[in-house]
């Protein structure tokens, strides 16, 4: 981990040059489906006379630049200061927000394949701007010695299976209508489990969590006041590792796991991700959090590096098929996920976590309603 400090620039760089070589694939595949689609003014056609919005299509949605950056901020602070729901408000954003959504549904019937190859960009764009804040995340928690590496190398190895798999199978295969209804149903069962979290018998399964949480609340009072702590008990202590066990301290407590539960978690919460174009952030936190007893203070980090792993797979397979990118629309949008990711460590501290759960389980209850009906059902509620 010493050329840690290089792995993320080399790694977008690798990406960047890897759209590049498949960019005229995924060009000419755009231009055969808008060839391919009827000329007119209704909706689910193309209208050559109107100015070229998203991915370069005549009458698509133009969005403000202003509120996208804004938009990329809001998704930089949330992924950031809880280490989930980046992808998720991200979707929100390219779908509804900046009307992507419903210009992609508008081709079910007229256009199937464009609406497909829109579809397919919608999601790749929500996980270039969680891979972003991923990225940056990990080299923070990584820096604060917060990020189990083996837990999350073995998360890692399954989400790169995983995310492959998905992408290779559902890649020009899903319209926007299903595409949204699934979408919806992930929100939903999130928000479920956020409510369940919140009663005693979610809060009974995480003593082990909470009692490592509390012994790095008290090193860190303990220091802070001059007070001298066993050095061999600060912060994360690989103690075994091999095919079978890992077991490891953090601030004095112990933990354990068999590295083959993280492999095949990772392997199921990619995959559903991956499907999904979100980060799968909350899947992996209540995931580390159950299975292995790991606390808030490291399954946040651990978790972006097994979110970073599943992006890069999933972009790079979902560029491997062809699907087009907004290149300057999402390099505005990785600006403002910078800025986002910077400015959520330092203003967290100001916020009540029970809050922004609370905050979290109203939107998701609600978005994924909506998506839900939408997508299964076509029948619509205000703002979604």
């Amino acid at each position: 981990m010493k050329n840690w400090k290089w792995t993320l620039p080399v790694g977008l760089m690798a990406i960047v040059a890897i759209a590049l070589w498949f960019e005229p694939a995924f060009a000419d595949k755009l231009s055969d489906a808008i060839a391919k689609a009827p000329q007119g003014t209704e909706p689910g056609q193309i209208d050559p006379s109107k100015p070229a919005g998203f991915l370069g299509i005549p009458g698509s949605p133009v969005v403000n630049p202003i509120l996208a950056f804004c938009w990329a901020v809001w998704v930089g602070w949330i992924f950031s200061t809880v280490g989930a729901f980046g992808g998720v408000m991200a979707g929100v954003g390219h779908m509804s927000v900046f009307g992507f959504g419903t210009y992609a549904g508008s081709f079910k019937k007229t256009a199937p394949d464009l609406g497909k190859i829109v579809t397919d960009s919608i999601k790749a764009s929500n996980q270039f701007l969680v891979g972003l804040s991923a990225a940056i995340s990990s080299f923070n928690y990584l820096k604060m010695k917060r990020l189990v590496v083996p837990l999350a190398v073995t998360l890692g190895l399954g989400s790169l299976l995983g995310a492959w798999l998905a992408q290779e199978l559902s890649a020009g295969k899903l319209d926007f209508k299903s595409y949204q209804g699934y979408f919806g149903l992930f929100v939903l069962l999130l928000g479920g489990w956020l409510l369940y979290e919140t009663t005693p018998a979610g809060q009974a399964k995480k003593q082990t969590a909470k009692k490592a949480a509390k012994a790095f609340e008290d090193a860190a009072k303990k220091q802070a006041s001059g007070e001298s702590v066993d050095p061999t008990k600060i912060g994360l202590h690989i103690n075994h590792f091999s095919i079978s066990k890992c077991a490891f301290t953090f601030y004095g407590v112990p933990f354990q796991f068999n590295p083959l539960i993280p492999f095949l978690g990772g392997i199921v919460i990619s995959a559903v991700a991956a499907f999904l174009g979100v980060g799968g952030g909350f899947l992996l936190v209540p995931f580390l959090t159950s299975v292995t007893q790991l606390p808030m203070y490291l399954a946040a980090g651990t978790s972006a590096l097994a979110v970073l792993v599943s992006m890069v797979t999933s972009i790079i397979t979902l560029l491997m098929k062809g699907t087009p990118i907004e290149w300057h629309f999402i390099g505005l949008e990785m600006l403002g996920i910078a800025v986002g990711s910077f400015v959520g460590p330092m203003t967290s501290k100001y916020f009540s976590d029970v809050w922004l759960k609370r905050l979290f389980i109203v939107l998701s209850l609600y978005v994924g309603i909506g998506y839900l009906l939408a997508g299964f059902f076509n029948y619509k509620i205000p703002g979604v």
